[in-house]
């Protein structure tokens, strides 16, 4: 038998990887978010969390401990032999409690629904995590030191006992569930005949027996603390956040490289491992408050690893003034090479001098935050943002404004519009707010964050929730659908008001009627036709700009309690297909219930040759600028080949884009004909990986009809 290199094990776990992909997608259909990396729930996994509220929920300090740390007791136990690291989720606390997330008992918010209804506001009060631990803490203190820290705090607050206990409860269960896969490993060391995979196990057994309690000390260990901890944080509440990896693990890279415990091609193989266990969100290379680059050797060694691995993962790279430009490249290459959708790029420079708008933040503050999602960032360990779970779809704020507009005013005109749409906005913003403070005020009763909690400044100190104890409270509001309302705008303005070639009464006909018809269509497309968002210099820019003002200005200055801020922004995930659904027809000459438009881009087909840079150009106008993102997202051909200048004009867009403001791109690197292929028969591309919004998925996995917006977006020019 030929012994296996680290390629051989990972084309072998790449296999595995899409075995998983089906059998998931066979337990529980077609799924529109990230791949994260979980395996399929085994069969024999059986887990019946008890309620402790009369609406069947399970809630606060003690509920949501006891129930978490039964389900870890329970937990399949994964370790794969072509693995080095081990561990791996398959079923969230959260699928027990899906429909009673808030408690409405104690907490209800009764008043508030009929604004969220109409206004098709995504409130935030039912969202766990979505902010970033320092996972510096973690691995400081390892599982032992964090005991060791709950209990010492312990006694000098005994009025916060239900938290103590609850954290230990938590901690506890994960020293087991360790010490689970601990045993595990010894059964297959026992069984294992080849040298290699036996030599591998023993460092993956003696890794494990040292993090059970005590904190890494190795390259190894480090990555497999964080690998646990991944698991573990996404069973509870299906946290994502990573931390600026290349940073963090330096020290032990260069400590075992001193020693000659490790070399780059293992170092390659155990961040590969790493990366596949889940699909955290890495940030790379960045730069200090002193404006120093970070990029160092273990960066290039992570775009590395995620070329080994040759699937999903969500590596942000963080580009700056003086980030190094072979670094910048190489990343670009890899896009191009591998067509895997990775790494990302977000913009330093905006992203700094917008979040120092914010009350209490300076430069070293902003340096710190790291890309932790799929279009947001968060301060390590000291902020609680709640970032990607509060949106309000202005394409449904549009369309109430429209026809309250048109029922009451004799004459209309686009500033009527604007002012009738303002007044709606208003009234969304403030119930969004509301909606945003009842979950803040209530989160540490209602759904603790466990995991998170142990990683926060302050949080074991005091014995609070990090929604308690948090140094900033930064809470992002996102818009959704900022290309509908422009080029709704635009349209009115151009062929009623400014062109005369239609009037107000035939547009709301037209609109009733869903665009049927011979003339419903006619004034479809001419509707279609004029001046859009992104088009460069366009009404549809300008109406883009105007929006962007009045939104940041509402959202930024809405007066919230001392402490609290909420920060602009423009982004829909994957919501696209739902908020359209409640969205009637609308002047651009969009049809009732279809998708909005994506994130902050154009809606598909804005110009008839795609322009990247007009819209790159429309998007950085398109900017709120108070450290939340407008992502643009591209999908390029990969025919755009290094030997044409591709490599180089991609690299020139990304730096433009982000000196004019820009803030965060995805980009999407697909073979038209094998697109087209795998949307007809998805099944024959089980390696096909997309980023669908911030986040990347296989397309295998995506429901047809999200299949098809992708499809659209690549074809329609984006």
């Amino acid at each position: 038998m030929s012994r296996l290199n680290y390629q051989d094990r990972m084309d072998l776990l790449r296999e595995t990887k899409q075995r998983h992909t089906f059998e998931k997608r066979a337990q529980k259909g077609y799924t529109d978010e990230d791949d994260y990396g979980n395996i399929p729930v085994p069969e024999d996994f059986h887990y019946a969390p008890e309620s402790n509220c009369i609406n069947g929920g399970i809630y606060g300090y003690d509920g949501l401990s006891r129930a978490f740390a039964g389900m870890l007791d329970a937990y399949p136990i994964y370790v794969d032999p072509m693995e080095i690291l081990c561990g791996r989720w398959s079923k969230l606390l959260t699928d027990y409690r899906i429909s009673t997330r808030w408690n409405e008992v104690d907490y209800p918010y009764d008043e508030l629904k009929p604004l969220q209804k109409l206004y098709n506001i995504t409130s935030g009060i039912e969202n766990e995590a979505h902010c970033t631990p320092d996972f510096r803490i973690g691995l400081e203190l390892g599982f032992g030191g964090l005991l060791d820290k709950l209990r010492h705090w312990r006694d000098r607050n005994p009025d916060k006992r239900a938290y103590y206990d609850a954290e230990e409860r938590v901690v506890l269960a994960i020293q087991r569930y360790i010490g689970r896969c601990i045993a595990r490993i010894r059964e297959l060391l026992a069984a294992e005949a080849r040298p290699e995979i036996q030599e591998s196990l023993r460092e993956m057994l003696a890794a494990n027996e040292h993090i059970v309690s005590d904190p890494p000390s190795t390259f190894l260990e480090a990555c497999q603390w964080t690998a646990h901890f991944a698991c573990v944080s996404r069973a509870y509440n299906r946290d994502g956040a990573g931390y600026q990896l290349d940073v963090v693990l330096t020290p032990y890279y260069e400590r075992d490289l001193a020693a000659g415990r490790l070399d780059d091609d293992k170092a390659r193989f155990i961040l590969a491992n790493l990366l596949l266990i889940d699909t955290r969100y890495y940030q790379l290379s960045g730069v200090d408050a002193q404006d120093r680059d970070q990029t160092c050797r273990l960066s290039y060694l992570i775009l590395e690893a995620a070329h080994l691995l040759n699937g999903s993962a969500n590596l942000t790279v963080r580009v700056h003034d003086n980030v190094s430009r072979d670094y910048l490249r190489t990343a670009v290459e890899y896009l191009f090479r591998d067509r895997k959708a990775w790494p990302r790029f977000c913009g330093d420079d905006a992203l700094v001098r917008g979040y120092m708008k914010n009350d209490g933040v300076d430069k070293a503050i902003a340096r710190e935050r790291v890309a932790s999602g799929c279009n947001w960032l968060c301060v390590p360990g000291r902020e609680y943002c709640i970032n990607d779970t509060v949106k309000i779809n202005i394409a449904k704020v549009f369309d109430v404004a429209l026809h309250d507009m048109l029922e009451h005013e004799e004459s209309p005109d686009t500033q009527k519009l604007f002012d009738c749409y303002d007044r709606h906005l208003r009234r969304a913003v403030e119930a969004t707010a509301k909606g945003v403070n009842l979950h803040i005020d209530h989160a540490q009763d209602v759904q603790p964050e466990l995991l998170l909690n142990l990683m926060t400044h302050g949080s074991i100190e005091r014995g609070e929730d990090i929604s308690r104890c948090a140094q900033l409270h930064t809470v992002g509001v996102d818009g959704a659908g900022l290309a509908i309302v422009a080029d709704s705008f635009a349209a009115l303005e151009q062929r009623i008001e400014r062109e005369g070639r239609t009037g107000w009464r035939e547009v709301e006909a037209a609109l009733a009627g869903n665009f049927t018809g011979t003339e419903g269509e006619r004034m479809r497309a001419m509707l279609a036709a004029s001046e859009r968002y992104c088009q460069g210099g366009s009404l549809g820019d300008r109406w883009a700009r105007r929006l962007t003002d009045q939104f940041t200005e509402m959202v930024h200055s809405y007066p919230m309690p001392a402490g609290r801020q909420l920060v602009p922004g423009w982004f829909s995930w994957s919501r696209t297909i739902l908020y359209g659904a409640c969205v009637g027809a609308t002047p651009n000459g969009r049809r009732a219930g279809e998708p909005i438009s994506h994130g902050a881009n154009p809606e598909p087909g804005f110009r008839k040759d795609g322009a990247v840079t007009a819209q790159s150009t429309g998007i950085a106008m398109a900017q709120p600028m108070c450290g939340n993102t407008a992502p643009l997202q591209l999908e390029f051909d990969p025919k755009m080949s290094e030997e044409e200048g591709g490599i180089e004009r991609i690299l020139q867009l990304i730096l433009e884009h982000f000196r004019l403001g820009g803030t965060l791109i995805n980009i999407n690197v697909l073979d038209g004909e094998k697109l087209l292929a795998a949307h007809a028969n998805p099944d024959l591309y089980p390696d096909l990986v997309v980023r669908v919004t911030g986040f990347t998925a296989y397309f295998v996995s995506l429901s047809p009809r999200f299949r098809q917006l992708v499809v659209d977006r690549f074809l329609n020019g984006f």
